[in-house]
């Protein structure tokens, strides 16, 4: 790899440090490829994207970035999963961690936060963007139908008595 390509690597990484959610730090070693082809449709699904990368090229990368403090985990074969999304990535390393013994879960970043392993679990462990937009929505949505029924109650109730009145007329 000449310092052209190098140099090009480095920005790609430093846009995926700043623009990213959250960027999971695992080893790899001993992954097969079809591990890692799997590992990568599983990220796709949640649009997420996993990367291997030249840990000195990640490490420049990382300079003067919000997350600079999982530099410390860079060691090694490793690979970053990440997503925009703050809580896609780390569900989808987590996952694919129980699955497989060889992908062992470093730490990452959120934001400025450094995560250990014990954070990258937690973080992996919340709603998703978009369980919290439905249960959002559900809250707000429950109240409306509530007041619909509301309103309606009384026009049925109406047309039940007028009904029951009908029918007794009728009998009689």
């Amino acid at each position: 790899m000449d310092r052209a390509q190098k140099e090009k690597v480095v920005e790609e990484l430093g846009q995926i440090f700043e623009s990213s959610g959250v960027v999971v730090v695992a080893h790899y070693t001993g992954l097969t490829v079809a591990e890692m082809q799997s590992l990568r449709a599983k990220a796709r699904q949640v649009d997420a994207s996993v990367r291997v990368a030249k840990n000195r090229l990640a490490k420049i990368a990382l300079e003067g970035k919000p997350c600079a403090s999982m530099a410390e985990f860079l060691s090694g074969m490793t690979v970053l999963t990440y997503s925009a999304d703050p809580v896609a990535a780390a569900k989808v390393a987590e996952d694919f961690a129980k699955e497989n013994k060889k992908f062992e879960i470093l730490g990452g970043a959120m934001g400025e936060t450094a995560l250990d392993r014990a954070g990258v679990e937690a973080v992996s462990k919340m709603p998703s963007r978009e369980e919290l937009i439905a249960s959002i929505v559900g809250c707000i949505g429950a109240p409306a139908s509530n007041i619909a029924g509301a309103i309606g109650a009384p026009a049925s109730n109406i047309a039940s008595i007028l009904t029951t009145i009908e029918e007794r007329g009728e009998a009689a």
